[in-house]
């Protein structure tokens, strides 16, 4: 089945206003550095899909071994759980174990960036790159191996140290 223009990969809450978690929202995407709600409720979705995988291996625990392996070590990879965690502790899994595998938030903590709106502008502009290959996707996911090769590009003008956008304590 071909997705069309109209297919979202996200879904949004159902009770739209509420204050408690209008609240909520705006400080993860203040933290996060995030554009628009929509990130947020894609990552959400994201962990949605985890917790549901989780579940359905946990609920046919005769045949699902390779499997459970294979999506555990998928999740480890990408430096979303821990090295000893098993798959019920996706179920205990947050938001923010999500959003703190975001190029965005993995170049800022790297210190790219003084910001996470910064960050995400560097990468937008072409200035980030990832394993030697440029990267404009501030949402894509940074396994744990690639973590170290995030750097700016040696073509930007942001690779001289001396550049007055660059964090003050690298």
């Amino acid at each position: 089945m071909a997705l069309g223009s109209n297919t979202k990969f996200y879904e949004t809450p159902n009770h739209p206003y509420q204050g408690e978690r209008i609240g909520e929202e705006s400080g993860l995407l203040t933290q996060y550095g995030l554009k628009n709600k929509e990130e947020l409720w894609r990552a959400q979705s994201e962990l949605r899909g985890y917790r549901r995988e989780a579940r359905e291996l946990l609920g046919r625990a005769d045949t699902g071994d390779e499997e459970a392996s294979e999506f555990l070590a998928r999740l480890k990879r990408l430096g979303i759980l821990g090295e000893q965690d098993a798959l019920d502790d996706v179920l205990r899994l947050d938001v923010t174990d999500v959003l703190e595998r975001r190029l965005q938030t993995v170049a800022y903590r790297k210190g790219l960036g003084n910001t996470p709106e910064q960050s995400r502008q560097f990468i937008v502009h072409g200035h980030v790159t990832v394993d030697g290959a440029r990267v404009q996707t501030p949402s894509k996911k940074v396994a744990v191996e690639e973590e170290g090769t995030i750097a700016f590009d040696e073509a930007s003008p942001l690779a001289d140290e001396l550049h007055p956008e660059r964090a003050e304590d690298q």
